[in-house]
């Protein structure tokens, strides 16, 4: 079934309902937003799109966002979103690898990117031509798609250093949705979603099941995380949804006790992302109470492994409750999670090893990539990449990444992309880029150099190529970079130096 459905269904049930916000005020009703996307897909149609074409979003969080999302879908195509924060040439090339017929950006965002090699139209929104979009002819009806039909493709920075398109479909997506009503709370039409989180992410990926409930969908005037903006808001319309990495969280904590806020307003609140400190979490339940719930999932099954619930997230009553808080909680209902060895064989509980995932949520495969797809999924498993056991009653905890990536402010970055830029400036021969604890950030990203080097122009040469958060933040010098008997860097002792 195509997903777009839901919002049919929302517009013909309840037209007048309130739908998408920007700040405090109501720029459309669901039969307003429904009507917006039919033109969009109407549009799309006239200009070729047809079934199982690719559409790219790259959009600061505006509510347009949601009116070009579900105009994609309604048209057949899949929706390619691309984070507002990377860099353009970081976007052109999502943009030729999707192989994306068409694109949606932000005016900024769309005057930025570079060529691509080959022809994308590029509508700017808000613009003289969206809005001349917006009166266009209704496509008829919603284009059919079966489950297993592509219906976003997720690009996620790979270990090679260039991104790879996770293909997330019709199913996926449903299942997901339904898992959260399910395994976290049920939602419904009196509810409010924020989106203080990029759309292209976390965020956005819960847009889907508020709109089969109904619910109100805000987008912050700042058009990102400022916690004051947010308590107003939450305060305005109360049962407020948020998607939040763990540093926000820790900031909501930190502003709310200094200006004297209780949350109002604020129903609940999911993290993820990134290591959350059990002293950050204590503090922040113990300031807005329980309206947390963590969840674990990754691209390649989004939002969907694992999740603590707002009891266990709240309760300090258990013997193992600290333990407990530690995880990342129990397998959510679509799917089975278990622990296996290198090979990929299931270990017993208690074990150590690398976190498997298998059901309907899981990817499958990367796009126009099928030798990712073979090391990734094996024998039916999703092979995360990421380490960790799982306790006799079901609480899974994360140990480590066999991957090295970074977390920066809920931002993933992988040393490589980093690396294989800096290497191109002239007097560096080798380079080893490692992540540093940070308290505010959660990790920062530090640099090993060996070579002649000027700090400036190295950070010159990354704002040229890469997004700012990836950016290193320190430059450290070395004679040689530590390596074992095969040559390899050892990152390890790296991070050693650092702490």
């Amino acid at each position: 079934m195509n997903l777009a459905h839901w919002l049919a269904r929302q517009a013909q049930s309840n037209p007048r309902r309130p739908a998408l916000f920007s700040g405090h005020d109501c720029v459309a009703d669901y039969a307003a937003f429904w009507a917006d996307a039919r033109a969009v897909a109407g549009w799309l149609a006239a200009q070729g799109v047809r079934a199982g074409d690719r559409v790219a979003i790259y959009m600061k969080n505006v509510p347009d966002y949601l009116r070009v999302f579900y105009g994609i879908w309604i048209a057949g195509a899949a929706v390619v979103p691309i984070n507002a924060k990377l860099h353009a040439r970081e976007a052109a090339f999502i943009l030729a690898d999707s192989g994306a017929s068409h694109a949606f950006a932000s005016p900024e965002l769309a005057e930025a990117l570079p060529p691509t090699g080959v022809e994308v139209p590029v509508v700017s929104v808000p613009g003289t031509d969206f809005e001349k979009l917006r009166n266009h002819a209704p496509l008829p009806q919603i284009v059919a798609r079966l489950p297993q039909d592509l219906a976003w493709l997720f690009y996620t920075s790979g270990t090679t250093g260039k991104p790879k398109g996770v293909m997330m479909t019709h199913r996926m997506l449903m299942s997901m949705s339904l898992c959260y009503v399910s395994d976290i709370e049920p939602v419904s039409g009196d509810d409010t979603t924020l989106y203080a989180a990029p759309m292209s992410h976390g965020a956005g990926i819960y847009n889907m099941l508020h709109v089969r409930a109904g619910a109100r969908h805000v987008c912050p005037p700042s058009g990102g995380f400022d916690p004051h903006e947010i308590f107003d808001l939450a305060a305005s319309f109360g049962r407020m949804h948020l998607f939040a990495a763990p540093t926000m969280v820790k900031r909501m904590t930190e502003v709310a006790r200094a200006a004297g806020l209780d949350g109002e307003g604020l129903r609940t609140v999911v993290y993820a992302g990134g290591p959350m400190y059990n002293a950050d979490i204590i503090e922040a339940v113990d300031h807005f109470g329980a309206v947390f719930v963590q969840i674990y999932g990754q691209g390649e099954c989004p939002m969907d492994i694992t999740a603590l619930s707002r009891a266990d997230v709240a309760d300090r009553s258990h013997p193992q409750w600290a333990s407990r808080l530690q995880s990342v909680g129990r397998a959510q209902s679509a799917v089975e999670v278990a622990i296996g060895s290198p090979r990929g064989t299931p270990l017993p509980v208690g074990a150590h090893g690398e976190i498997m995932v298998r059901g309907d949520t899981v990817m499958p495969g990367y796009w126009r990539n099928p030798e990712a797809t073979t090391k990734t999924l094996v024998d039916g498993w999703l092979m995360t990449g990421d380490m960790g056991f799982l306790d006799k009653d079901g609480y899974l905890t994360l140990q480590d990444r066999s991957k090295d990536m970074i977390i920066t402010g809920g931002s993933n970055v992988y040393p490589r992309e980093v690396e294989e830029v800096l290497l191109t400036a002239q007097g560096v021969r080798e380079v080893s880029v490692v992540g540093r604890p940070h308290p505010e950030w959660g990790e920062e990203v530090v640099a090993f150099v060996v070579g002649q080097f000027d700090p400036e122009d190295l950070d010159a040469l990354c704002l040229e190529n890469i997004a700012r958060f990836k950016r290193p933040k320190t430059y450290i010098a070395l004679e040689e970079l530590p390596k074992n008997n095969y040559g390899k860097v050892l990152k390890t002792e790296l991070r050693a130096r650092l702490s």
